[in-house]
């Protein structure tokens, strides 16, 4: 779909596609499943909390939920199969599940390190690579990853393997991008600063730490869900039709400096 001058937002909705977004249940993802359905997508909520997921679904008209630990290889494939089986199609994936530790390197235990690895990494190539064997036969298809600009930082605070992580999901982006853009499968990342999220609350609720934050940000803001939502959406939509392999970083302008 390419863009019409005439109706220039109409490149923006996902009128009738399937969209799964992982880590559905709050922060980011949550924003994500609220957002898309208004545009006009059929929402697939994934969470590990189950309840959480049902609950967000239960308040999007046309919503579902699935409990799906990312990091199980067999849970992902059938949890993209049976949305397949569902509704004949998968359009979009939003990889937003994710995870930190906050700890020095000479501080971080292996266990820690894998687990926030498994998850953030291995989560999502398990999930992008079920969504593509159901769009690659199609030839079309949008998947977009949650980075961080701590893919490109080594940021403020020791958090050696967060940032570990996110770099990892910016580069496996590019590669899935060069892999399946001939196909019409576009793969493409938001790499967001401070969010306020489950992740981050506890550092943005320390004073000192909410001002250095703020101190190193140019536009001296916190960010919220909804801030993250607008990259995600264009990223997804036709209006991204010629963007694959890339991180849109929406950090209020920290990787300027």
């Amino acid at each position: 779909m390419s863009l019409d001058l005439a109706d220039p937002l109409a490149a923006f909705r996902l009128d009738g596609q399937v969209a799964a977004v992982t880590g559905g249940a709050s922060g980011i993802g949550r924003a994500v499943c609220q957002a898309f359905a208004k545009v006009g997508a059929k929402v697939a909520v994934l969470d590990r909390d189950g309840e959480g997921a049902a609950g967000v679904a239960r308040a999007i008209a046309g919503a579902e939920a699935h409990a799906l630990d990312v990091t199980d290889e067999a849970a992902v494939d059938a949890v993209f199969a049976a949305i397949v089986r569902a509704h004949g199609r998968i359009d979009v994936l939003v990889n937003s599940a994710g995870i930190a530790v906050r700890e020095a390197a000479v501080e971080l235990s292996l266990k820690d390190f894998e687990r926030v690895m498994a998850v953030n990494v291995t989560g999502s190539f398990l999930c992008a690579r079920a969504a593509a064997r159901h769009m690659l036969p199609r030839h079309s298809g949008s998947i977009v990853n949650l980075a961080s600009m701590l893919g490109f930082s080594g940021g403020l605070f020791p958090n050696p393997v967060y940032a570990t992580s996110k770099g990892a999901v910016v580069n496996m982006t590019r590669t899935l991008a060069l892999e399946w853009a001939a196909a019409g499968v576009r793969v493409n990342a938001v790499g967001p600063t401070y969010i306020r999220t489950s992740l981050t609350q506890a550092l943005i609720d320390r004073p000192e730490v909410r001002a250095r934050i703020e101190e190193a940000t140019p536009m001296h803001k916190i960010g919220e869900p909804e801030d993250v939502v607008g990259a995600i959406l264009y990223l997804a939509s036709p209006a991204a039709s010629l963007v694959t392999g890339h991180t849109l970083v929406v950090d209020g302008g920290f990787l300027a400096r």
